[in-house]
């Protein structure tokens, strides 16, 4: 279900969300490392920041959005932390970037880490953001998308290949969709969800997911 801000803020400030993990995804990281990441960038649902403060101190020009006030100040405090002051992140909502002009195909690359699969059981808010993501991208441009996978239980909204290759149909190439995994700690948020037995609260797990990559036509 989507969320409002209020609830994403009460995560971040009480820092309950599994998805902070202190580190950038294994996935992202291998896919600047096979130079997949070009041009102008973009990462909407940037969270904490991890994926932003790490290719804006590689050089690349990037920009992190997120709907949530307090994960914009959270991933603010954690780039000044890790030493990178002049990261940029704004406070945006992704389902209405196709009406803010300073959005509008301006990006190469476009970077969702786990933010797609929560509108995985709901269209309406699943379209307006495949739409957002056209309008931001250039012809030509590349959206990599890391959504976690139903392949097996745990945290989060899990969702099946199908919903990716369903959503991403005219104005789109899928030029990849493979099993991957993704990066996430117990918390009381999710307690119970995602670890095999003997897995401590706290302690990070890799779960299935899916990474695609997608062209914008």
């Amino acid at each position: 279900m989507t969320r409002p801000a209020e609830f994403w803020n009460t995560v971040y400030d009480e820092d309950t969300a599994p998805w902070v993990i202190g580190e950038p995804q294994p996935a992202i990281v291998a896919l600047e490392r096979a130079g997949e990441i070009q041009g102008r960038v973009l990462e909407p649902g940037c969270g904490a920041g991890e994926h932003t403060i790490l290719l804006t101190s590689l050089g690349y020009d990037i920009l992190g959005i997120d709907f949530s006030p307090s994960a914009i100040e959270y991933a603010r405090a954690n780039a000044e932390a890790q030493g990178v002051p002049d990261v940029r992140f704004q406070v945006e909502d992704a389902l209405t970037l196709a009406d803010n002009p300073d959005f509008v195909a301006a990006y190469d690359t476009v970077i969702d880490s786990a933010l797609f699969h929560v509108f995985g059981t709901e269209p309406e808010a699943r379209s307006a953001y495949v739409r957002s993501l056209h309008a931001v991208c250039k012809p030509g441009g590349v959206l990599h998308l890391l959504a976690l996978s139903d392949a097996e239980p745990g945290f989060g909204p899990r969702i099946s290949d199908s919903v990716i290759r369903e959503s991403f149909g005219d104005g789109w190439e899928l030029e990849r969709l493979e099993a991957t995994r993704y990066r996430g700690r117990e918390t009381a948020l999710v307690g119970g969800q995602a670890a095999a037995p003997g897995v401590n609260p706290e302690d990070l797990v890799d779960v299935a997911a899916w990474m695609a990559r997608i062209r914008r036509l």
